[in-house]
């Protein structure tokens, strides 16, 4: 099967989702052929088009004000991460900082000027805001949107109103009133916004990574040529070498014990919470720990075929398994933004024809659109659930899917058959 992966930067809400499923559609040869990773900024294409070629993917994500990067590129540059300057890495947090403070310094500049009573609004009609605050404001402005405006740039050219094109427009028309103090107000909180959704997204996603941390990264082994103890990343022992594991280790990889007797406390992998006696011959899972003796194992599976591995994926991959809530809050969201910008537009015209201020209704437009942002709705679901999964994975419950971690809310009756372990043994 024709397989490819990109990680899409920009892609922290189900609303791009929507959009890059627009976008590349098409080009894919249909919207099922299309797997998004929200929490990992993932994008998988499975048996596309020949058409849907990495050069076509990645013009087509552009278009989209969204950026796609080979998986194994985007490997490359996350593993040499240190080289790249701290503003770029965190060009987000940068630019969110640089609008705030330069809406303080021009607010700041503005009272100092005019007065304070002048720069919270009461500018008389006709005076102009002193040149450095409009130049201050004008940044805060900038900083603000500056990840927003080709986005929603994208959406005016295509027809479909989204919370990009709701915030620009908010703000535009702030400016259009003169109102620059109040634009750059929206242009930062929306960006303090996206920041703060792009921790909660990263959270999540350091959740997932944290599962990894249960193995550890090298494994000591016994040379096969002159018997010495080395020790190599897990991803670089061959089937068949024997490692070694002392006691209070975690074992590196799964395997078969070729030597010694100990405990090993499964939990990661199983659950059960009592040590587990293993002895030669039996079976030992990346993960676990070692709790009584110092033991050999023959490897019987690469690292990325361990047990581990395996739940790690699922957890990845159960993101497929949308909730019901889920679901329902994306098909809302599709239509409740252009719902709002629709009441937007009729609260500003509407009354104005039968008499109204037409700069008083405009502003309440504007309020409207400003308030009306789903952004947080639509981004609460994901990371709830994908955290849940995470959480739960790490104390050893293995839940395939969002809508199975729903599930439980609407049982009534649970049966356990673990005595001794999760019950009293009484009836």
């Amino acid at each position: 099967m024709n397989q490819q992966t990109y990680k899409i930067r920009g892609m922290d809400c189900a609303e791009e989702v929507a959009v890059l499923k627009r976008a590349l559609g098409a080009l894919a040869g249909g919207e099922d052929r299309l797997r998004f990773d929200l929490i990992n900024g993932k994008l998988t294409l499975e048996d596309a088009n020949a058409a849907a070629d990495a050069d076509a993917v990645q013009r087509a994500v552009a278009q989209t004000g969204m950026r796609a990067i080979p998986w194994e590129e985007h490997l490359r540059q996350a593993a040499d991460a240190h080289t790249v300057p701290w503003w770029r890495r965190e060009a987000r947090m940068v630019l969110c900082v640089a609008s705030g403070t330069a809406l303080a310094l021009g607010f700041a500049v503005h009272a100092y000027v005019d007065g304070l009573r002048v720069a919270l609004g009461a500018r008389p009609d006709g005076v102009a805001l002193p040149g450095m605050t409009l130049a201050l404001y004008a940044v805060a402005i900038l900083a603000g949107v500056w990840f927003v405006l080709p986005k929603a740039w994208y959406s005016a050219r295509h027809a479909r109103p989204d919370m990009n094109l709701l915030m620009v427009a908010a703000i535009a028309g702030a400016i259009a009133l003169d109102d620059f103090f109040e634009a750059g107000s929206v242009a930062f909180l929306f960006a303090l916004a996206l920041l703060l959704e792009s921790w909660s997204v990263g959270r999540a996603r350091r959740a997932i990574r944290a599962l990894m941390s249960l193995s550890p990264p090298t494994a000591r082994f016994r040379c096969p040529h002159d018997g010495c103890i080395e020790e190599k990343p897990v991803g670089e022992i061959a089937l068949g070498t024997i490692c070694l594991v002392r006691p209070g280790e975690r074992i590196p990889l799964d395997g078969v014990l070729t030597s010694g007797a100990t405990t090993l406390n499964e939990a990661p992998i199983t659950g059960e919470s009592m040590p587990v006696e293993k002895t030669v011959g039996d079976a030992v899972f990346a993960g676990t720990i070692n709790v009584t003796a110092a033991i050999e194992f023959r490897v019987t599976k690469a690292a990325e075929d361990t047990t581990l591995a395996r739940i790690i994926r699922m957890v990845e991959q159960a993101q497929s398994r949308r909730a019901p809530s889920e679901q329902w809050v994306e098909k809302f969201a599709r239509v409740y933004t252009p719902a709002m910008m629709a009441l937007a537009l009729a609260v500003a015209v509407v009354p104005p024809l039968f008499g109204g201020d037409w700069l008083a209704w405009f502003y309440q437009a504007l309020v409207i659109l400003l308030i009306a942002c789903p952004c947080a709705l639509v981004i609460s679901t994901p990371v709830s659930i994908v955290a849940g999964l995470a959480t739960a994975a790490r104390h050893g419950v293995l839940i395939k899917g969002g809508a199975f971690l729903e599930a439980p809310a609407r049982l009534r009756a649970v049966a356990f058959d673990k005595t001794g372990t999760i019950t009293s043994g009484r009836p």
